[in-house]
């Protein structure tokens, strides 16, 4: 038989997450802020953006979309060309073998697409000459589509924050807190930076497994900069939540803690924002934080050490 706890504080009905356990799956939030949401119900082309989607995707995949692109593209023309007779190409000498011909009006539409045109291969008559043509109109426009999206990839707004792999339950004054902790890791400028978390919780409410969503307090959910590691405190008190809430409890039940930031990058110009969460299986129970950051021997300015933002040591509590 599952266990849940009870919890003696008014919930969250604002938050935009289902309410209905036994109708949501897995976390709410993935690790990198996004919902963990499939969307079915309409076909592939209708529930897509393609322009968000090779904004957002990884770079590596993005420049490799862009290379297969090319390849495919230049490999098609080439077959149309070789199909009407590459006789039509003039510069192609007809006593070469068919895959050296081939290979001749692959470079050849290579050189179309980019309009780079060496000369030494020329389209001869209106058939080859209509292809080329169509070519190099679809060639600079894949290239002014090709820049638009490097473009938008450089200079999408984007917060440069990276989050620490756990949250912790360390001591704090005289009781206990949850922590964790962020830091800029990029050569930007953070002003205005605010900060809240979000605990979502399974629990039985009339023999009926609902989500319910809490606000965390923080000690401090607003700071004028941030230039250093920032570690976010709920102080754990009696109007806490997670009041009471033991290392079993951590480990046994179905919670997510879910972090949303927002702050203003001057570089851009413009407020960025990111989000996480921790599931209660990421959170480390009895540990504190190592510091991030101290002066250098001159003492003239401080280092912050990006390769410590997961550091933390066990403590009892």
């Amino acid at each position: 038989m599952r266990s849940f706890r009870k919890i003696n504080v008014q919930s969250d009905e604002n938050t935009g997450f289902g309410t209905n356990a036994n109708r949501y799956g897995g976390r709410f939030v993935n690790k990198d802020g996004t919902a963990n949401v499939e969307k079915r119900g309409l076909n592939f082309f209708k529930r897509i953006s393609w322009y968000h989607t090779l904004i957002d995707m990884p770079l590596y995949k993005f420049l490799g979309i862009l290379f297969l692109f090319y390849i495919l593209l230049n490999f098609i023309f080439a077959a149309i060309y070789y199909l009407i007779g590459v006789h039509y190409l003039e510069g192609i000498d007809a006593s070469l073998s068919e895959i050296d011909k081939f290979g001749k009006a692959f470079f050849f539409s290579a050189q179309t697409f980019t309009t780079v045109g060496y000369g030494h291969i020329s389209p001869n008559g209106f058939l080859a000459s209509t292809i080329s043509s169509a070519e190099a109109l679809i060639g600079l426009l894949s290239f002014a589509i090709a820049t638009g999206l490097f473009f938008g990839r450089f200079s999408k707004p984007t917060a440069y924050i990276q989050f620490s792999k756990n949250a912790l339950i360390a001591p704090y004054k005289d009781k206990t807190a949850l922590m964790l902790r962020m830091v800029p890791f990029k050569n930007t400028n953070f002003t205005d930076a605010e900060a809240k978390i979000t605990l979502g919780i399974e629990m039985e409410e009339n023999g009926i497994l609902v989500n319910k969503f809490y606000t965390l307090k923080l000690e401090l959910a607003k700071v004028n900069t941030l230039t250093l590691s920032w570690t976010l405190v709920h102080p754990i008190d009696e109007e806490s939540p997670l009041n009471n809430f033991t290392k079993e409890e951590f480990e046994n039940l179905d919670g997510e803690i879910m972090v949303f930031v927002k702050t203003f990058d001057d570089m851009f110009s413009n407020t960025v924002a990111i989000n996480t969460s921790y599931t209660f299986k990421e959170v480390v129970f009895g540990a504190k934080f190592d510091i991030m950051y101290e002066q250098n021997q001159a003492n003239t300015h401080t280092i912050l050490y990006l390769d410590k933002l997961n550091s933390y040591t066990p403590m009892e509590i």
